[in-house]
């Protein structure tokens, strides 16, 4: 039988670079691996003696639905990486939003919810709790610490915001946020996918929890579905218990598995995306043929300065949003003349990921800036490849659309 051994690190005495290679590993006792193995059993060794066991207890190896082998240790490695006491894993980022909504709301509370956000958030608050659970929520501006503060009341619970929002790239003040939250008796709920650590780290800063989308970033590799809450271990473990135990939400093993393997290179991969965005948006920004680029790294975006403060010397991020000059239709060319830049949904992964949204855009489009209304928008997610070869790519799609060339079939589709 496999023994837990201890992790071979602190996180307190380490930087993220070395915890990401060692976090949450365990050696195998009985193998000798050095990398935690996959454990795909859904049931546990119990004690000789179970009868006054808590059957729904996640601080040993029970059930898998409860927490598994490779659940708990990417669970330890994500909250060491975050600085927080304690994660919960689970299936999808979506089920982690939601569980984390579930565990804490009740009918007739109310919550500040940022006006552009994930559109499955967007739904959850503007329809899907409303209608089946009695609360109420109010969309505001995110960016405008007093347009939050306005909107508080006295059964204010909850504030939920994106550190930098999808798709507009607008950046919340975590730390104004977090005071006007918890001046108004609420918690501060974080969706920190487009900032991951060693980028940011939201708890520093006062947030209650943080929420990942681990799909994207910190898996990195398009391979493998994950979500994660990281907090304080109290209000971790009620989320565990209410939407993991008793819900089942939980992350397979060798999806957890896999995202612990993405997690690896998560210091290094995502210096890359940051640098090489920060070129491609100046580069974007620079062309005739372009409308708009909204990236937090350009002097010109409105929450540059926050940005430059919040998160540092590390970067802004590895997403950008911008629009041709022109329709749907040449949003559409430009896309179809790409060569490496692969059409798909999704962020974080290493290939540099494009997709259109026309100006009606999705829940909340309403609140998108006047540019993203007017243009639509594209969302890059820029990813691992030489950020030259991108440049040199849009160049050649910008030309193709301007002589109105004939689209040559992608090599690599």
């Amino acid at each position: 039988m496999r023994e837990n051994a201890p992790d071979k690190h602190d996180a307190t005495t380490v930087s993220d670079a070395t915890w990401a290679v060692h976090g949450g590993n365990r050696i195998d006792s009985d193998s000798g691996a050095v990398r935690t193995p996959i454990v795909m059993a859904n049931s546990y060794l119990l004690p000789e003696d179970p009868s006054g066991m808590d059957w729904s207890t996640a601080d040993r190896l029970v059930y898998t639905r409860n927490g598994a082998l490779n659940q708990s240790a990417l669970q330890d490695k994500l909250a060491a990486l975050e600085g927080g006491e304690a994660a919960a894993v689970f299936a999808t980022g979506v089920a982690a939003l939601h569980g984390t909504f579930f565990t804490l709301l009740r009918p007739g509370d109310h919550v500040v919810v940022s006006d552009v956000t994930y559109e499955a958030v967007w739904r959850l608050f503007d329809e899907l709790l409303p209608e089946r659970m009695g609360v109420e929520a109010t969309f505001v501006d995110a960016s405008d610490p007093s347009a939050v503060a306005v909107a508080m009341r006295e059964n204010t619970k909850l504030v939920h915001v994106e550190v930098i929002a999808n798709p507009t790239t607008r950046v919340a003040d975590i730390a104004a946020l977090a005071q006007i939250a918890h001046d108004g008796g609420a918690l501060l709920s974080v969706d920190s996918t487009f900032t991951p650590p060693p980028l940011y780290c939201p708890l520093a800063d006062g947030a209650d929890l943080v929420i990942h989308s681990l799909t994207k970033y910190i898996n990195g590799h398009g391979d493998a579905m994950g979500g994660a809450v990281i907090g304080g271990s109290e209000l971790v473990a009620r989320v565990r218990g209410d939407a993991i135990v008793d819900v089942g939400g939980i992350i397979s093993p060798f999806n957890a598995w896999l995202i612990m393997r993405g997690s690896v290179t998560l210091p290094l991969r995502l210096r890359q995306h940051v640098e090489s965005a920060a070129k491609v948006a100046q580069w974007l920004s620079e062309q005739d043929a372009i409308a708009y680029v909204a990236y937090p790294g350009l002097e010109s975006h409105p929450q540059h300065e926050l940005a430059r403060r919040q998160f540092g010397d590390f970067g802004f991020g590895g997403v950008l949003a911008f629009a041709l000059d022109g329709d749907s239709d040449l949003q559409n060319r430009f896309v179809a003349a790409l060569r490496i830049a692969t059409s798909a949904v999704s962020i974080g992964h290493d290939e540099t990921l494009i997709v259109h949204v026309g100006p009606s855009g999705r829940g909340g489009a309403e609140h998108y800036p006047e540019e993203f209304q007017t243009f639509g928008h594209l969302r890059l997610s820029v990813g691992l490849e030489d950020p030259d070869d991108l440049i040199a790519d849009f160049e050649q799609a910008l030309d193709a659309c301007a002589n109105s060339a004939s689209v040559s079939p992608r090599p690599y589709a």
